[in-house]
């Protein structure tokens, strides 16, 4: 009874084919931005959280937010470092330039930095050295590129002791780091790191420490080192809490894949919206095609079709109208992922397999529901007023 009930849906279906697809379209419309939306946040927020879990697990990040009048130096930083639970420690600057090699100008972002930064980032050289303490002694111009800067400033990831001008000073290229193989917006900048005290000394903005980042000699030491340098801190700034913050990486992640969550939900709110727009579009046509086949029933019924398989057949019919529209919006995401996907190459988005099977069961659950009411309507004829009908 199932096969004949799914075969009389299809043909009713495929007898009035842009009917059924206007009927559709809100289950198309629904599952497509369900599916999208979702997918997108989901490889945005992972490619964020692949960013800051490629430095592992025992990164701690201070700001300094009010110096008190008595601004850190990157000696002090420095310091930090010598202590048993803390492994690496870098003072941290950032600034925009422009940069000019083989007769171009290109912005870069600029880095001033200590040498603790490279094994903190996990930032691996391609060629030459990292940054080292005499850089930072006597603010030596130093360099050390990404592999697109190298290849932009330079025209060779191969640049180890070629000159390039950085903010109208001439730096020399100590060292080239790997590509990253975590995609992000970032893929694509020209990167620069030079020595902190030379960037102190170049940038008007940048004259002291207000932010530098630390590495636990182990996971299981992170707390112990947190714990040290908010002593110190502390300490410096007469216990004042509200004049720096201590975060590490683990509340982070947190907090990413709270929001990711949180986006998710949201989304899949207003995604669920246009699902129920369509079933209610499914309800509507239901009750036409009822209407329209109102002899067609009474027909059945004369020749000693029950209340039940009148019921199945239309329940049926909706079923596969609203499974259809999935299928369709799936197919449509899919396309759609992949044009962005061709448009934004340094990220990657797929599609959510989780969402995949929401996406079906809550179309399948959207059908049924919205299904019952046409085709307890189409049962409850009776025979001779079905047939009466014109």
């Amino acid at each position: 009874m199932i096969f004949q009930s799914m075969k009389m849906a299809c043909t009713a279906i495929l007898s009035n084919k842009l009917r059924s697809f206007l009927t559709m379209l809100g289950i198309i419309i629904g599952v497509t931005s369900l599916v999208v939306l979702v997918s997108l946040v989901k490889g945005a927020t992972n490619s964020v959280t692949e960013g800051i879990s490629e430095t592992g697990k025992t990164m701690i990040t201070v700001n300094i937010l009010q110096d008190k009048g008595k601004p850190m130096t990157w000696q002090e930083v420095e310091e930090l470092g010598t202590r048993e639970s803390i492994s690496a420690v870098a003072s941290v600057g950032n600034t925009g330039s422009s940069a000019k090699g083989r007769g171009k100008n290109k912005d870069i972002q600029i880095t001033g930095t200590t040498p603790g930064y490279f094994k903190i980032q996990n930032l691996k050289l391609a060629y030459g050295r990292t940054l080292k303490r005499a850089d930072l002694d006597n603010s030596t111009y130093s360099v050390v590129l990404n592999s697109r800067a190298a290849k932009e400033l330079v025209g060779t990831e191969k640049a180890v002791g070629e000159e390039v001008i950085i903010g109208g000073k001439i730096y020399r290229v100590a060292g080239v780091l790997e590509k990253s193989s975590v995609a992000g917006w970032n893929a694509e900048q020209l990167e620069a790191y030079i020595p902190y005290s030379t960037l102190m000394r170049s940038s008007q903005d940048i004259k002291n420490v207000s932010n530098f980042y630390l590495a636990a000699e182990s996971q299981e030491e992170m707390k112990q080192a947190e714990n040290e340098v908010t002593a110190f801190l502390q300490n410096r700034f007469g216990n004042d809490e509200k004049a720096f913050r201590v975060t590490n990486e683990s509340q982070i992640l947190k907090l990413m894949e709270s929001t990711q969550r949180t986006l998710m939900l949201m989304l899949g709110g207003i995604a669920g919206i246009s699902l129920l727009v369509g079933g209610i579009g499914i309800m509507n046509i239901m009750l036409v095609s009822v209407t329209e086949r109102t002899r067609e029933i009474g027909i059945r019924k004369a020749i000693g079709a029950d209340y039940g398989s009148i019921m199945l057949q239309f329940l049926i019919e909706a079923l596969v109208i609203s499974l259809l529209g999935c299928l369709t919006g799936i197919i449509l995401s899919w396309l759609i992922i992949q044009g962005i996907n061709c448009a934004l190459p340094q990220y990657h988005f797929g599609m959510v397999k989780e969402v995949l099977c929401a996406a079906t069961a809550f179309s399948a659950v959207i059908g049924v529901i919205f299904g019952i009411y046409p085709a307890n309507k189409a049962a409850r004829k009776k025979p001779i007023d079905a047939l009466r009908f014109s």
